[in-house]
């Protein structure tokens, strides 16, 4: 019974990975759009089996459960995204083990991925977190002070800024998310925004999202014992 359950998860997670992706597809865009699963409060085998089922890309927003489970999978070829909320006593260990940061939201964070990142290990791929919906409980920067912290960002040595993420209140994410392309749309050096889950991301690709971020649609409910 064990075996026919461990076999069971795997092929629902490869199931799951199939139909988000059919998802993706059924949305005409002129951008590759990747999907980054969600793997906050996963296990490693879980991740693996999203890993056999040729998933790449992966978010996290726990600092140590992260690093944990990329050290794990080092050397797999597996690209790994910080997507939670940013403390700056954590941006040392962010900027040495991920490859991408999506919730960059002020511009003394920015500073000290850049001077912790090793050159040696390339660029960290950045991208600005927008409160798109100028929500007082969200982090992110107001839209109408991004061009400042953009030039500011562009200026720093060993990060390279690729564009916006954005968490738009559920109720109103076809104005957020056509607000964000708009957006980019004014910086023509930029190439990706962050947005859309489970719930809206064909509306997120539709307006120019390459990025979409999906947890509990392709690994199930989470378990929090």
């Amino acid at each position: 019974m064990a075996q026919f359950l461990k076999l069971n998860q795997s092929l629902m997670i490869s199931d799951n990975l199939k139909q988000v992706k059919s998802r993706i597809d059924s949305v005409q865009s002129r951008k590759k759009v990747e999907l980054i699963a969600v793997s906050k409060t996963r296990s490693t085998k879980e991740i693996q089996e999203a890993v056999d089922a040729g998933q790449v890309h992966f978010g996290e927003n726990y600092l140590q459960e992260s690093i944990e489970k990329i050290n794990f999978f080092k050397g797999s070829g597996l690209i790994w995204h910080f997507i939670g909320p940013i403390q700056s006593n954590k941006t040392s260990a962010i900027a040495g083990n991920f490859d991408w940061v999506h919730s960059v939201d002020r511009i003394k964070v920015a500073t000290r991925l850049s001077d912790q990142r090793n050159p040696a290990l390339g660029s960290l791929n950045v991208l600005i977190q927008v409160n798109v919906d100028r929500e007082e409980t969200k982090s992110g920067v107001d839209i109408e002070n991004v061009g400042e912290i953009v030039s500011e960002i562009e200026s720093l040595p060993n990060l390279s800024l690729r564009g916006f993420m954005t968490i738009p209140r559920p109720e109103n994410s076809q104005n957020s998310f056509a607000e964000m392309k708009q957006l980019i749309s004014k910086y023509p050096n930029l190439d990706s925004l962050s947005m859309g889950m489970s719930a809206d991301l064909e509306i997120a690709i539709k307006n120019g999202a390459n990025l979409v971020r999906v947890g509990t649609d392709i690994f199930g409910q989470r378990s929090y014992n």
